[in-house]
């Protein structure tokens, strides 16, 4: 087989990938309604809908950009390349910032543990998880080295994305991430689930600051984008 043939090869993702991908991210609503025992709670259904449509539709939608870029960001290998500390941070923050936080929310909803919130809350908070998920999966779609994990992608040729969201902070994956995360306590009507989405938060935060100073040593150009884009999660904070 030749060099191009295997490349295309490495690059396709099989439908049992595909289908694994759509288990987990089934997974996540399954248990919040299972932890929550009440299949008519509107809130958790509306939660649902909504992360699958970001989850597999922004998956969707970087594969039809970037073709291979799924494949690319569960390779085994690249993950076993990703810088030592990232392959401890990497997978808790994709636990962190999932199942930890619905499963608080469901059973709080089981067992009443929080007051009973204003309806206005409830919408502000599935903005701000629409808002979160759109712009996390903008970032997607808009950057093809979005790697699951850190690491500077010689092989491909890794250069600065600073299109799309990327003109205003510069890790807007996270961001998205984290602002998703206190819409979920506000949409789902939970004060408990302030605890993990804070947990969730501290490692994103810790995440994006070793990023960060991995490509401005790193990768080229990386230090004149952090000049001309200076905020890495919010515009005029941080």
């Amino acid at each position: 087989m030749s060099a191009k043939a295997n490349e295309e090869a490495a690059q396709t993702v099989s439908p049992r990938h595909w289908f694994g991908l759509v288990v987990v991210y089934l997974l996540i609503p399954l248990i919040l309604l299972i932890c929550g025992g009440d299949l008519g709670w509107w809130q958790a259904w509306l939660f649902s809908i909504l992360i699958l449509a970001a989850g597999i539709g922004g998956l969707m939608w970087a594969e039809q950009r970037h073709p291979g870029l799924t494949a690319e960001r569960h390779n085994i290998e690249n993950i076993k390349n990703a810088k030592a500390w990232d392959r401890v941070l990497a997978p808790m923050m994709a636990v962190s910032a999932g199942f930890p936080m619905v499963i608080v929310a469901g059973l709080d909803h089981r067992y009443n543990w929080s007051p009973e919130f204003a309806q206005w809350l409830i919408v502000i908070g599935f903005i701000l998880i629409l808002l979160g998920y759109a712009f996390a999966s903008w970032a997607l779609a808009e950057n093809r080295f979005f790697s699951s994990v850190v690491r500077i992608q010689t092989d491909r040729g890794h250069v600065v994305c600073d299109s799309g969201p990327y003109r205003f902070v510069r890790h807007p994956g996270y961001a998205g991430v984290i602002c998703a995360s206190f819409g979920i306590v506000l949409a789902l009507n939970s004060v408990w689930t302030l605890i993990p989405a804070a947990v969730a938060s501290i490692i994103t935060v810790i995440r994006t600051l070793l990023e960060d100073q991995t490509l401005q040593e790193e990768l080229p150009g990386y230090r004149s984008y952090a000049r001309r884009v200076r905020y890495r999660l919010i515009p005029g904070v941080y």
